[in-house]
């Protein structure tokens, strides 16, 4: 055979082989792209996303859209090929699988977490949108969750209302975790709570809760490396009770960086006039009680998502401003915030099409 058509052979055979290589090895590799967008203020599924009762409501026209991120299984391994073609494509990034599912989490697992964070961020969502229009709300430090095989586990219920640590008024979830850390592991600590089942019972009678009982635990050592810190195996959070009855209706979601678009979109509908004036505004964060803006992951495939439906400005958090405007798709407006208060003045603008001073996204934050 003649050397040229045998190197001609050769090198065929063994294009064919690293062809055959990237499609067959899995790479520790998953794929995030645009996931669906949904406007707050309209239907999904057939029902308003935000449905209020036991309070007047105004109609609301215009978008305030909440974005997702669409993101590979946990148990989906990309092949080389794919993950190729990821990191080449505008509208799809590629990231260690270990970023999506750390220490092998699986995605049942990851999907309870996001499903826990939706809830809570759709809590904080209200009662954000509530203190902005000065509607007091009414909350209270309770167990988020107890560590299955603590020394809590059995003795204090998730939904428990602490009230005191030792004696000490609890007032904020971080309260407690301070209280109980004061001790050294193996000593006891007293909480003072108002059990599950009363607090729920008052709240459908529409009562305060008065009956306390006061539950001693010995602390264990925490598992971190170095010190030891004295735990008792739960998580502190907040609830609270509203006074009207706020639903969002939002399946398949979780997370929890739609926070702010609720939060706007609830206040857009418990105030007369429309906040974006008409306009297709899209965008993402999350928010805590008081209003405060948080960063999200996937912003670069939330702004693609937001734009290919339409949308002419994106409600940005502000730590995520620098990573956004490297690649802003092109008609879209970032617009910075950093709390509810911020996004509020800056629709202000947005619906009076005086735009010159919007606070906009640059890549350095």
């Amino acid at each position: 055979m003649p050397r040229r058509t045998a190197t001609m052979l050769a090198s065929t055979l063994m294009l064919i082989a690293l062809l055959c290589a990237g499609v067959l090895i899995p790479v520790p590799y998953a794929e995030m792209s645009p996931g669906p967008t949904v406007n707050t203020l309209g239907d999904h599924d057939g029902e308003p996303v935000l449905q209020i009762s036991g309070h007047k409501t105004y109609p609301a026209d215009g978008h305030l859209n909440m974005t997702t991120v669409r993101v590979t299984s946990a148990a989906y391994r990309m092949n080389l090929v794919e993950a190729v073609y990821g990191w080449l494509a505008h509208d799809s990034k590629i990231v260690p699988h270990d970023t999506l599912y750390p220490d092998g989490k699986t995605e049942e697992q990851s999907t309870q977490e996001n499903a826990e964070e939706f809830s809570q961020s759709q809590e904080s969502a209200k009662v954000a949108a509530l203190k902005e229009l000065g509607v007091p709300v009414k909350s209270w430090v309770i167990v988020s969750t107890v560590v299955k095989g603590s020394p809590a586990e059995g003795r204090l219920h998730a939904g428990d209302v602490i009230k005191a640590v030792d004696g000490t008024a609890v007032k904020q979830p971080s309260d407690v975790a301070k209280l109980v850390t004061k001790h050294k592991p193996g000593q006891k600590v007293v909480f003072t709570v108002v059990p599950a089942k009363d607090q729920e019972a008052a709240e459908k009678a529409h009562k305060t809760a008065t009956r306390t009982q006061d539950v001693t635990i010995t602390t264990a050592a925490s598992d971190d490396t170095g010190a030891k810190r004295a735990i008792v195996g739960i998580s502190a959070g907040t609830d609270h009770t509203f006074p009207f009855t706020i639903d969002i209706k939002l399946a398949d979601v979780g997370g929890p960086s739609a926070g702010l678009m609720f939060a706007l979109g609830i206040y857009d509908k418990l105030t007369p006039g429309n906040l974006t004036g008409g306009r297709f505004v899209a965008g993402t964060g999350t928010i805590d009680d008081n209003g405060t803006v948080g960063p999200i992951g996937g912003i670069e495939m939330k702004t693609v998502g937001a734009r290919s439906k339409g949308a002419r400005y994106f409600l940005t958090p502000a730590d995520n401003c620098a990573a956004a405007a490297k690649d802003t798709p092109s008609g879209l407006t970032l617009v910075r915030v950093k709390t509810i208060g911020d996004a509020l003045d800056a629709l202000k603008d947005i619906r009076s099409g005086d735009t010159a001073g919007l606070p906009t996204c640059t890549t350095k934050g």
